[in-house]
């Protein structure tokens, strides 16, 4: 078949240069129709409990309260000019299309009792500007007899101020959010310069605008430093421009393919899915090099260009395709974590890395054919003297030196097991973004001030319509949220209780200390007041936003801290049977929900299926390696050996404190996908030199080691700094996980390179096993003394014919 396809490739190299150009054009012209996410990551499955009880949520109450929150430590309150001006903000952010409310200690609403009409209504205390000092004076002492309001929109002890500008929930998760925050910004700023204040910024959809604008620009970004770190380590190996040209073209012909696919398959530009550009840059990067490696050894060998480029089809595509398909393999099994975010990674990365082999295998040949045939300066990249001195002392350490190889593998894998031990899962909204971050800073004010800013909602299911509103279970709301005001995670909440003693406090004329609850024997009084809540026109709401229309649910919101998953499992496991105690199951049913608890869960999710995925992703490659090896032995050894890097990679995780999140979760799979292609390398060249020395393994194994020692440490060099190109990132995530792929696949080098070559001498009766000998699918084909000494391409020059009749 691979003769079959060297002689298309290279009788129909024109046609073939033409496709690809005309789908690059398509997926080029699709790309601009790529856009960013600007909903939260879906990491849950669809059917998920938490999900599902979020889902239920939001379709009885709607979305949860979604704000921008400005905070100012300056006394708003004692200064007439910063209150007026600070009421001029407001109404100018009230103003801003898809802003629905603002709220601060300027446009407070109070209640007033209406005798007449029998009702509750909202009256604005600020109606105008305030004029004088005593004014301002009576309005501080008016909002501080509302304890509705205290530690909400400003702090009793410090006096730092809030507002909070509400937006519509449809627009916080579409492109024309950042619209709105372009011009919030925009208005904010001018007040600070105006004032020389530095205010703070947070709330969901802050974070979110800053974190959307961090993935844009790290997606331009990453392209380019993976390039140029790409070309400089190129020409250092090559020193010639033609390679370096050719390699570059398909891999930016690769990073066109992967927006395009993006589109096509109507997905969003995420976290995730940004560093697949710059990945298929550095994962695509190897197969150039061995194509073109092979070429000019082929072309050194004989002279004959037609030859050359034929035999590195046939005899290096199959080892290019089965590298590329383990290493998609890797990828695809977050496929099956039915998690979208990751479910979408796995899928984009996987096509685009088969994608990438058939670029490879379909251009290199391609253009090389156009270009002239390489002179001897162009091939002294494979004497590369110290590359060589390199190879050579790894052969003498394998030669000479196994036994203290194996001792310090156990050493290490010692080290892997007890760094092992210390690896924490955890992660939270920010834990990406740098710890002095303008944006972790902000959240870290509010939580100091307000205890949090990140929805947290608790839905009481009272079973029965009309039960919520009872006073049995509104004073069971009450204590709940005295239950809530014990935790310093949680902000002070909010629910149909509040706005009760809210109406209370009106009905007996502004009295602080009447701030609570109806008692039994005041009911009738209230009734009438009560049964007009709600009813339009100035009436004061007091349900809908806390009790659905059946009054059989309730609500209770609050805001918490950003806290790690490991602390927020530990406070609900503790907070949950104390709920438990008030709304006793039996006769309630109270779930959690809000952005927290689904982030919480999500994060805890994929965790979960990281041992999964890795399991996975071991079998699916282990039959890839039966296929083409045979040898259960076999491939129990090329497993163990790559296992010992992704040890390594936990332990240093473990040691140094970096945490299982979702952003560093694909490290292992990622790893081992690429890892194991330098052992199908290393393996495919052993078999086929034990063929050619009657099957003495120390001469295949030392042999393997010089043939294939050069492209494996040309190729890990580059996976090195291509990966380390992520650490530039200012998420920690993805920090991390350029830093440790790259010391994974280096460390998984010198094991194929070291380890694997000493266990293949010292077990070699019981590994080299007579089904490795005779495989199911052959992957590097024996020399052939007439292979394509006659082949002829169109247009080719005559003195390459020549050469082509001389062999």
């Amino acid at each position: 078949m691979w003769e079959l396809i060297a002689r298309f490739i290279l009788r129909q190299r024109i046609p073939i240069l033409i496709g690809v150009l005309l789908v690059t054009i398509f997926m080029g012209y699709k790309s601009t129709d790529t856009r960013l996410q600007w909903t939260l990551p879906r990491l849950l499955p669809d059917d998920d409990s938490t999900l599902v009880a979020n889902r239920e949520f939001k379709e009885i109450f709607g979305y949860e309260n979604v704000s921008i929150l400005l905070g100012t430590e300056k006394p708003v309150l004692d200064s007439l000019d910063l209150f007026n001006e600070w009421y001029e903000l407001g109404n100018e952010l009230a103003g801003v299309q898809n802003v629905d409310t603002v709220l601060s200690v300027a446009h407070l609403l109070t209640v007033e009792k209406n005798t007449e009409a029998k009702r509750f209504e909202l009256k604005p205390i600020v109606k105008h500007k305030v004029r004088s000092q005593s004014e301002l004076d009576s309005i501080r002492a008016k909002i501080k007899s509302l304890p509705f309001y205290r530690d909400r929109v400003y702090n009793d002890s410090t006096g730092v101020s809030v507002m909070a500008i509400s937006v519509n929930p449809d627009i916080f998760n579409s492109p024309d959010r950042e619209e709105m925050m372009d011009s919030i910004i925009t208005k904010t700023k001018r007040f600070e310069a105006k004032h020389g204040i530095d205010l703070r910024y947070s709330g969901l959809p802050f974070i979110r605008t800053e974190t959307t604008h961090l993935v844009k620009g790290e997606l331009s970004s990453f392209i380019i430093y993976a390039v140029i770190v790409t070309i400089i380590v190129l020409l250092f190996f090559f020193r010639s421009a033609p390679p370096v040209f050719v390699s570059m073209l398909i891999v930016l012909m690769g990073v066109v393919w992967s927006l395009g696919i993006i589109a096509v398959l109507d997905y969003e530009i995420t976290i995730l899915t940004s560093i697949i550009p710059p990945l298929i840059i550095v994962i695509g990067i190897p197969n150039s090099v061995y194509l073109i490696n092979k070429y000019h050894a082929e072309y050194t060998s004989h002279g004959n260009k037609i030859l050359a480029l034929s035999r590195i089809i046939r005899k290096i595509g199959k080892a290019t395709l089965m590298t590329n398909v383990t290493t998609a393999v890797g990828f695809s099994t977050f496929i099956f974590t039915q998690s979208n975010v990751l479910v979408e990674f796995g899928i984009v990365a996987s096509i685009n890395i088969l994608l990438l082999f058939v670029l490879s295998i379909f251009l290199v040949p391609s253009i090389l054919s156009f270009l002239k045939p390489p002179k001897s300066k162009h091939t002294k990249h494979l004497d590369k003297p110290f590359i060589t001195r390199l190879v050579e002392n790894l052969v003498r350490v394998v030669s000479n030196y196994r036994k203290p190889v194996y001792i310090i593998t156990t050493l290490l894998i010692a080290f892997g097991v007890i760094g092992l031990t210390r690896m924490e899962t955890t992660g939270n909204l920010v834990d990406d973004l740098p710890k002095d971050h303008q944006v972790v800073e902000d959240l870290h004010f509010f939580e100091k001030q307000f205890d949090g800013v990140m929805p947290f909602e608790i839905i009481i299911d009272t079973r029965k319509e009309g039960m919520a509103t009872r006073s049995s279970t509104l004073k069971k709301i009450d204590e709940l949220e005295q239950l809530l005001g014990t935790y310093d995670e949680f902000s002070k909440p909010l629910s149909i209780v509040s706005g009760i003693k809210f109406a209370r406090q009106a009905f007996y004329g502004g009295d602080p200390s009447q701030y609570k609850l109806i008692a039994s024997n005041e009911r009738i009084f209230f009734r009438p007041y009560m049964k007009n809540a709600g009813g339009g026109g100035k009436g004061v709401d007091l349900l809908n936003s806390f009790v659905d229309s059946t009054e059989r649910y309730a609500r209770v919101t609050a805001q918490m801290k950003d806290i790690g998953t490991k602390e927020m499992d530990a406070l609900i496991k503790d907070l949950k049977p104390k709920v438990d105690e008030i709304f006793s199951p039996d006769k309630y049913e109270v779930d959690f929900a809000g952005t927290s608890i689904v982030y919480l869960k999500g994060t805890n999710y994929l965790v979960k299926n990281l041992v999964i995925s890795l399991a996975l992703a071991i079998v699916l490659i282990g039959i890839l390696m039966a296929i083409l090896f045979s040898s259960f032995r076999m491939i129990a050894m090329s497993i163990f050996t790559n296992l010992i890097p992704l040890l390594l990679t936990a332990a240093i995780m473990g040691y140094f404190g970096i945490p299982i999140k979702p952003s560093t979760i694909l490290v292992f799979s990622i790893a081992f996908g690429i890892s194991i292609d330098d052992t199908i390398h290393y393996l495919a060249k052993y078999r086929q030199e034990l063929k050619a020395h009657n099957w003495n393994v120390r001469i295949a194994a030392i042999n393997s080691i010089r043939e294939t020692g050069v492209s494996m440490i040309y190729t890990s060099i580059i996976l090195f700094f291509g990966f380390s190109v992520f650490a530039t990132s200012q998420f920690g995530g993805t920090q991390a996980l350029g830093i440790l792929v790259s010391i994974t696949l280096l460390v998984a080098m010198v094991a194929n390179l070291v380890l694997l070559p000493s266990l293949l001498l010292n077990l070699d009766k019981s590994i080299t096993t007579k089904a490795f000998k005779e495989p199911f699918l052959q992957i590097l084909d024996e020399e052939d003394a007439n292979d394509y000494s006659n082949l002829q391409m169109e247009n080719e020059d005559d003195e390459d014919s020549d050469k082509s009749s001389k062999t």
